[in-house]
């Protein structure tokens, strides 16, 4: 076991017609003066977005608005609302959507409350000193950047996708009713799923420190999340589902997960970043087509834990040598995967990427972890090569 910090300052309001809170918390917090910032398409079409307007005008608070966030939010956009921000004197961001409106939320955060360029912090040339404060409106369980340290973003230039951790950005406050997504296609839903599963697996499959307690979070979690996926499959509009798994996407990323260890692997993440980068896919998705081939390239280095997950989270039999049932672990992930419709390699993801593309990712992926990464096994360019190529 490692030492660790844990800390979620977030609060969380959970539960049906909890977004009727949102001036109550707004003032708590102190903002005065918002950016309300959103993708568009559903957040509109559910009157969501409206709603949020109408109880800010009857309350007296000022906002102004900046659309278009979308999967793998772009620095275009976030220089936009960083400009908005200056010039409107806005003192809260308030980010109503995904993941995507959350990270490009705490980007513009970073950009307005430092000086120079914000993309240096997600480049790894300096480190923030402020962000603006950040609430949301949740209507996306997936990536956990409600509660979490974490903010990714696609510069344009080259289509590099980089991430940056730092407390500064943690939401003041998120707003989470799992009424709010029931209108998401299948797709988004199983997405969204598969990342809170890789969210908590990065931090399980380490080589660097352990804790029984966490391990029986994080299984827990799994098996939630994989029950609860396969029920919304058949019942897109279960609430007890649907909060199951929103709940788990916070504690899945907030590092509840993760306490004891090393920090977790985060290769596949990495991984998927170059492929979301270029080919712009759906995150999850993307995730869902690479672990197959990091895991059978990294188990034998991770053998016990990859044992463990198989017995104590797929529900593997305890029978043959311990390659093996590690083995029938990784496989029953990814018939876990199809039931929920992901994509399993590159080929399914609808991709084919070059001989040329993928030595491009592998590259951009060493840079951009600083030569290596990984905890299961430490991987180097030319391993993350071998990976993309067995991913095809």
């Amino acid at each position: 076991m490692y030492n660790f910090k844990f800390y979620a300052p977030t609060k969380v309001v959970f539960g049906r017609n909890t977004e009727e809170q949102l001036t109550d918390l707004v003032r708590e917090f102190g903002g005065k003066k918002l950016l309300i910032h959103y993708g568009g398409g559903s957040v509109i079409r559910s009157g969501l977005l409206q709603k949020v307007k109408d109880q800010l005008d009857s309350s007296g608070i000022s906002y102004v608005s900046l659309g278009g966030a979308v999967p793998n939010p772009r620095l275009g956009l976030v220089y936009q609302g960083i400009e908005l921000c200056r010039r409107e004197g806005v003192d809260f961001i308030l980010a109503v959507g995904g993941g995507s409106a959350i990270d490009s939320a705490k980007a513009i955060g970073y950009g307005a409350a430092n000086e120079g360029d914000v993309w240096d912090f997600y480049d790894h040339k300096r480190q923030a000193s402020a962000c603006l404060p950040v609430g949301v409106i949740l209507t996306l369980a997936a990536t956990g950047s409600e509660m979490s340290d974490s903010s990714v973003i696609t510069r344009e230039e080259g289509l590099v996708k980089r991430g940056y951790n730092s407390d500064l950005c943690r939401p003041r406050f998120a707003i989470m009713n799992p009424e709010l997504t029931m209108t998401l296609p299948d797709y988004q839903t199983a997405c969204g799923c598969t990342d809170i599963m890789m969210h908590t697996m990065e931090r399980y499959f380490t080589n660097g420190g352990n804790m029984e307690i966490t391990d029986a979070l994080a299984e827990g979690l799994l098996r939630t999340v994989k029950e609860n996926a396969l029920i919304l499959r058949r019942d897109p509009g279960n609430y007890d589902a649907r909060a199951e798994v929103m709940w788990a996407g916070s504690l899945a990323h907030n590092g509840l997960t993760g306490c004891g260890s090393d920090g977790g692997d985060w290769a596949s993440h990495k991984l998927e970043h170059e492929i979301g980068g270029l080919f712009d896919v759906a995150h999850g998705a993307g995730l869902a087509a690479i672990w197959g081939s990091w895991a059978r390239y990294v188990y034998r280095d991770c053998l016990s834990r990859f044992r463990k997950f198989a017995v104590n989270v797929m529900g593997v039999a305890e029978t043959g040598f311990d390659e093996e049932i590690a083995l029938r672990g990784i496989e029953a992930m990814e018939d876990f995967y199809r039931q929920i419709h992901m994509p399993t390699n590159l080929h399914e993801l609808g991709i084919e990427p070059t001989e040329e593309q993928m030595a491009d990712m592998a590259h951009k992926c060493a840079v951009g972890a600083g030569g290596s990464i990984g905890s299961a096994r430490k991987l180097s360019e030319k391993d993350m090569l071998a990976i993309y190529q067995a991913s095809r």
